[in-house]
């Protein structure tokens, strides 16, 4: 028997960088730049210059509302005393300012909107590219990650990681560009049309500005988040005071809930009035920063006005670049918490991309052949964690076509096995092999795509019944979906159903029933048609009688394929060539069901004791049933 159509192998994404968290802004940066500058998108490259050009050309156009005020000032200034002559300035120089100052508005504004428009698919394709390549690495990630992180963990790291990209950019692109580009350009005019001393200041000024807003937002940080955590803990205490009213009520302790609530919001009422004054603090060291540089530039431009070497447009002139810059100047705390804050989100994104998956192919490695489908375990050791052996060297051989059934008590290793065959672990020691071919050695796509599972606890995706049965071999005709359904005797339900195989599950099929997930699980199998079959307790969470259906359509599915059985209910594996009995991680009985009852051994103690519970729930459903007329008469009199 062939192995079924095997996927194509994982992407191979190029990673930029590998970060960890605490990498910091710039080598950040500079693993997110390939994304944004991608060596294969010309077109987006153009994007990136033309925007970047419309942005210094916009700041350029901005630097012209400063010289509206110079002009206008100077010609005001310089007007002639004659009245028929100065009344011509009166109006012209108002309206020249307007319309200058009006279109330096206006074609600014345009130059954004261009711009944005421009980089927005620069940026939405970098978001796309990482999201995706986080996404496919996650899934080629190793089962031991999936199991020691939390899946929601994942998500808001990658929703996080989104998210902080579109911030890095837009407050790139609105903020921090803009603000080193307008400051460039003042250094600029105040070298060609004054004196270096106004850069000093300038620079000065500046650079103590940033320092101080970088110290005191790094303190704000600090005192906001003791602000939270006091705000979460008065909330917490709230909703599970008042979720326990009842308890509450019971022990008379209304008063003693009040205060520990109290106590908490004594401590969150402290810490907002430090958040509130670290704020004062904040922006008034920036005013007082501000208000030195401004004043010592003003009084140097007096200075010169006197001296002859300044006009009172000069003046104006210092003073509204001086004012324009102070506007996005003002952001920075905030600019500077976000950034921080997307810088980390970023970087563990990236950090995400840099884990290898602990099982990889070999380098040469090539497709699983199943010709026969005989899977054996050679002297199979392993341990989750040293301390603790799981299998103790296990060997055991499922012949082609054959059923092998494994039991055993909880913590036996049962499961385990199943793990190993699919390779999501490797053994510590020993081989397993399917038609002689080591599973280490081949492609682990083709393994996978070799074997079929029917878990114990089926949990379909949030689509439709046709989605999750076609899962098994996504290009299959709907004929060969309506097939597999058939045989998994489903068909019948899903007909029934309003939408048909369009019926959507809900999440993790929360709308069908055990059975009915179990019947959707086989139907996906056979359409994968593997040679090899696992049944890891497929019917262990059924009721008896949705689990005698559903052992008669596993029974129809496992005929003529090499199948491996993980039974926790013996009833299930009766029929078996051969049941292996587990116990502490070593195969301590074989043999089929009459040989290990008549060996009167673990097995047997399994089965016996299985028996008695059985029994047990049977007497207790006859005497709830022959008690429910009585209690229904009780109730109408």
């Amino acid at each position: 028997m062939s192995a079924p159509a095997v996927s194509n192998p994982p992407p191979s994404f190029a990673r930029s960088a590998v970060l960890q968290p605490g990498s910091g802004f710039v080598a950040t940066f500079r693993a997110l730049w390939p994304y944004l500058w991608p060596a294969d998108r010309a077109d987006l490259r153009k994007r990136v210059v033309l925007a970047f050009a419309l942005l210094v050309a916009g700041r350029i156009v901005l630097m012209g509302v400063p010289f509206a005020f110079k002009w206008t000032t100077d010609a005001l200034a310089n007007t002639p005393t004659s009245l028929e002559r100065w009344l011509p300035w009166l109006v012209g120089a108002p309206l020249a300012l307007t319309v200058v100052y009006g279109l330096a508005r206006v074609g600014s504004a345009a130059f954004i909107q261009l711009r944005d428009a421009l980089f927005a698919p620069v940026f939405m394709h970098a978001v796309r590219t990482l999201a995706l390549q986080t996404f496919g690495h996650l899934h080629y990630l190793s089962l031991r990650f999936h199991l020691e992180r939390k899946t929601g963990g994942l998500t808001r790291v990658l929703e996080r990681g989104r998210n902080g990209i579109e911030e890095m950019v837009r407050l790139g692109l609105n903020q921090l560009v803009p603000v080193v580009i307008e400051l460039v350009l003042i250094i600029a005019v105040l070298l060609v049309m004054f004196d270096w001393v106004y850069v000093v200041v300038l620079v000065v000024m500046v650079t103590t500005y940033m320092t101080y807003t970088i110290k005191a937002t790094e303190w704000r940080i600090a005192i906001r988040s003791q602000m939270n955590e006091s705000d979460t803990d008065a909330n917490s205490k709230a909703i599970d005071s008042l979720l326990n009213y009842e308890t509450v009520k019971y022990f008379g302790a209304e008063a003693r809930e009040t205060a520990r609530y109290d106590l908490s919001m004594a401590r969150y009422e402290r810490n907002s009035i430090k958040a509130y004054t670290s704020l004062a603090w904040l922006n008034f060291g920036q005013a007082a920063i501000f208000a030195a540089g401004l004043t010592i530039s003003m009084v140097m431009a007096v200075q010169g006005f006197r001296a002859g070497t300044h006009t009172v447009g000069d003046f104006v002139l210092i003073n509204a670049m001086l004012i324009q810059l102070y506007q996005p100047l003002n952001f920075m705390g905030t600019v500077y918490r976000e950034i921080k804050q997307a810088t980390l989100d970023i970087e563990q994104m990236f950090s995400l991309i840099g884990k290898d998956p602990e099982i990889q192919d070999k380098p040469g490695s090539l497709p699983l052949r199943v010709d026969a489908g005989e899977v054996r375990f050679e002297d199979v050791h392993f341990a989750y964690i040293p301390e603790r052996p799981i299998l103790k060297g296990i060997s055991f051989t499922v012949p082609p076509g054959k059923t092998i059934a494994i039991v055993g008590p909880s913590g036996a290793g049962k499961s385990t096995i199943s793990r190993l065959l699919f390779r999501f672990y490797e053994p510590n020691s020993g081989r397993i092999l399917i038609d002689g071919q080591p599973i280490a050695d081949v492609q682990q796509v083709s393994l996978r795509a070799a074997i079929g599972m029917v878990p114990q606890d089926t949990v379909l995706f949030n689509d439709t019944i046709e989605y999750n049965i076609r899962y098994g071999r996504p290009e299959a005709s709907e004929a060969e979906v309506e097939e597999a359904a058939r045989l998994a005797q489903i068909d019948r339900f899903i007909k029934s159903l309003p939408e048909g195989y369009a019926t959507s599950v809900g999440e993790r099929g929360l709308k069908l029933s055990g059975g009915e997930k179990q019947r959707v699980a086989i139907a996906r199998t056979i359409l994968k048609g593997p040679p090899v079959l696992v049944l890891d307790e497929a019917t262990s969470a059924l009721d008896s009688f949705t689990e005698k259906e559903i052992q008669d359509a596993l029974d129809r599915v496992s005929e003529g394929r090499t199948t491996l059985v993980i039974a926790h209910r013996l009833s299930t594996v009766i029929n078996a060539d051969e049941i292996i009995v587990l116990d502490k991680g070593l195969i301590v009985e074989r043999g089929s069901h009459p040989q290990l009852l008549a060996a009167d051994g673990v097995y047997a103690a399994l089965w016996n004791r299985q028996r008695q519970v059985d029994e047990a729930k049977a007497t207790l459903q006859r005497a709830t049933a022959e008690e429910a007329p009585s209690v229904r008469v009780s109730l109408t009199e």
